[in-house]
């Protein structure tokens, strides 16, 4: 039986004061985009109880290149050419880190979620840049996740036993490629393989979610980053409530 399993969503689908109280955990998205001020982390941080949990996405500056259209939602003016993204050690990326770290400390985050595009290949560059890049910043005592897209299950667990990194995944897509103390799902809305976050989980989707956390151990989140991702996360503390 896991030790904790802490259900949220990705992103604030309702109001933060209703969100609060139905569930103990969410993985704020704004920061992936563009830092909010000090001042707004801070007021998230009072109106939410303390047991509370906030994890965090990584700035885009970090795990994506200029190119993406990320940011331009963002409003991100960088040129081009610029060396962001895609854990390139510049000091453009370690700014963006300590600007990240700074976050996690206001919000009391336990785990920051760094994840990387289709376009961040299976490479020895790419390798070598996250040997860099979490071998030379300080944690903060944060617990750093790595959500890759593409990459073979014997390469993340290569990578993240030598980082030290959490392996997070889709349970539907993938088992994590290694277990550690924490354990990260984020739910695509995948269980068919298509209509990715349109797709609204069945009872026996959910069920099926519950037999694969019972065996584990530790401390496991599991965030829904669908449209549905409230009424899917609901829905799943109650089977949790029935079957773990």
């Amino acid at each position: 039986m896991p030790a904790a399993i802490l259900v949220g969503c990705c992103g604030f689908p309702t109001g933060m004061k209703r969100y609060v109280k139905e569930f103990k955990v969410a993985e704020v998205q704004k920061t992936f985009y563009k830092p909010p001020s000090p001042e707004t982390l801070k007021k998230w941080r009072a109106s939410a109880p303390e047991e509370f949990e906030f994890t965090v996405k990584a700035w885009q500056i970090i795990t994506h290149p200029p190119t993406s259209p990320t940011y331009r939602k963002a409003g991100l003016k960088i040129n081009s050419s610029s060396e962001t993204g895609f854990f390139r050690p510049t000091r453009e990326v370690f700014d963006a880190w300590e600007k990240v770290r700074e976050v996690c400390s206001i919000l009391k985050a336990k785990v920051c979620v760094f994840q990387t595009p289709p376009s961040f290949k299976e490479t020895q560059e790419n390798r070598k840049n996250m040997k860099e890049f979490f071998s030379s910043i300080d944690s903060g005592g944060v617990t750093l996740a790595w959500e890759p897209r593409g990459w073979s299950l014997e390469t993340v667990r290569s990578i993240c036993e030598e980082l030290n990194l959490v392996h997070v995944t889709d349970p539907f897509a993938s088992p994590p490629a290694l277990e550690r103390e924490i354990i990260y799902f984020r739910l695509h809305g995948s269980p068919p393989g298509e209509r990715l976050y349109r797709y609204r989980y069945t009872e026996n989707d959910l069920r099926q979610l519950a037999s694969k956390i019972k065996g584990l151990k530790g401390r496991i989140y599991v965030l829904f980053n669908n449209i549905w991702m409230r009424d899917d996360a609901l829905a799943f503390t109650h089977v949790l409530e029935k079957h773990v």
